[in-house]
């Protein structure tokens, strides 16, 4: 094993941190470091090797995001054997709960703006219809309509040419990632690129997935393609996942010219892109990438921050060709999606409801923006008027850890800028305030002013 661990980087070319990640990979899965074995602290285990401890400490964050080692504070970094054993932490949860009493600017949720009442009527209806009977599977024949009305929801501008084959319909859009990596993912090591900041999501996927995750860097237009391709030569990714019209946290949108140029890649290097759209909640004219690209992109997107949460329907439209692998994840994963939920969404797309519902909340959404925009305009925050949150860089004295407990103390939820770095990657000194609407009059003004207020106020003693 002397010729795996330690590794020799006399030897290669690549960066340090590729040819210890390599190694420890190749150690722990021929056996050479067991499960249970305790691997050296960080600064002992670079005196050893002659690198740096930042160079094995980020190692070992990669190690931990892949599930080959677990750390724990006080005993040290324990071989899992690629095996996960125990939960993601509790700070580490997709969904968290606020307290009723302070103001929720952390996460992004819908408005309420009538939906139980519209929900309600399209159960009741379909409870006193002479229609199906509800005691069977769905099929591929009963959730034809929904899949049609999904079709037509999106719209052959976003996503190109599309039809109710082309559709496979998952438990909203986090479910619907992970069943389209499921179909494309193969190997023992599979490579995922992403942004260099990205929705936490991508992280849960490929942790549960055992895919590493490869972060790339991005200017004002995107991800940057010389980066992409510096990383499908490196690491040989298999996906590119991708948030490219409405980018969280910084609000960013991928350019046509720029998805262009990362569509010629694909087809390059082979790989497949997943658009990620969750976050959008416009009708945007620009075409997304399976309208580029449609042999190689797979767009996939909700109602959950557009219509309603509380729905969990997601949904796909499938590269060109390739829904019936998508479709056969879906079947063994839960056989489909409860009918009854099927007929009511469909219900509510082929109405006009959804439409109506979508409208109001892009509206709603606008007016929050522009009160946001009054409250906050003097600080260096990134914006668009139809995007539900705002990426704010914090000014010299606050850092992204101490500004959001200032803000807990003062009963409000803001999310950091580490929260959405990858193992890898850099966490820039910035928050993303999620604007949600707030029932109490004056409530949400109160609360961003109060954010402005901290920020004119930075501590006295900063640790950097």
């Amino acid at each position: 094993m002397d010729t795996i661990w330690p590794p020799d980087f006399a030897n290669s070319r690549d960066p340090k941190y590729i040819v210890l990640i390599q190694s420890l990979r190749a150690a722990i899965r021929a056996g050479g470091l067991p499960n249970g074995a305790r691997l050296p602290p960080v600064r002992e285990l670079a005196w050893q090797l002659g690198i740096t401890p930042g160079t094995v400490a980020r190692v070992y964050r990669m190690a931990v995001e892949e599930g080959l080692v677990e750390t724990t504070v006080g005993r040290g970094t324990f071989v899992r054997g690629g095996m996960v054993t125990s939960a993601p932490e509790p700070e580490d949860a997709l969904l968290t709960s606020v307290p009723r009493d302070e103001v929720d600017f952390r996460a992004v949720r819908v408005p309420d703006l009538g939906q139980a009442e519209v929900i309600r009527r399209g159960l009741q209806a379909l409870a006193e219809s002479a229609g199906r009977p509800y005691t069977d599977y769905p099929t591929g024949e009963t959730d034809a309509a929904a899949r049609a009305a999904v079709a037509r929801w999106i719209g052959p501008d976003r996503a190109g040419p599309l039809g109710p084959e082309d559709i496979v319909l998952g438990v909203g859009a986090q479910n619907t990632v992970i069943m389209i990596l499921q179909a494309l993912l193969h190997g023992a090591a599979p490579v995922i690129l992403t942004e260099e900041l990205a929705y936490p999501g991508v992280r849960h996927a490929a942790r549960l997935l055992r895919a590493r995750v490869v972060g790339l860097e991005m200017d004002g237009e995107g991800v940057r393609p010389d980066r992409m391709e510096a990383a499908l030569r490196r690491d040989g990714a298999q996906v590119f996942l991708t948030a490219g019209d409405v980018h969280s946290p910084t609000t960013l949108r991928t350019s046509v010219a720029r998805r262009q140029e990362i569509a010629e890649l694909a087809r390059t290097y082979q790989i497949q892109i997943i658009e990620d759209d969750c976050h959008c909640i416009s009708r945007p004219e620009a075409p997304g990438y399976r309208a580029i690209c449609p042999e190689r992109a797979w767009y996939v997107s909700s109602l959950t921050k557009s219509v309603s949460a509380a729905l969990r329907f997601g949904y796909a439209a499938c590269a060109r060709g390739q829904a019936d692998a998508a479709r056969q994840v879906a079947q063994s994963s839960f056989y489909g999606m409860p009918q009854p939920m099927l007929d009511l969404c469909a219900d509510m797309l082929g109405s006009g409801e959804a439409e109506r519902i979508r409208a109001e909340v892009e509206a709603d959404a606008r007016a929050r923006v522009r009160a946001a925009v009054n409250l906050l305009g003097q600080w260096d925050i990134t914006w668009r008027p139809e995007v539900p949150f705002l990426w704010l860089n914090l000014p010299q004295g606050w850092r992204g850890s101490t500004f959001t407990r200032a803000c807990e103390a003062e009963g409000i939820q803001i999310k950091p800028a580490d929260e959405f770095a990858l193992p890898d990657g850099r966490a820039p000194n910035a928050v993303r305030i999620g604007l949600n609407a707030i029932r109490e009059p004056g409530r949400f003004e109160a609360a961003l002013s109060r954010v402005s207020a901290l920020l004119a106020a930075p501590p006295v003693n900063v640790d950097l």
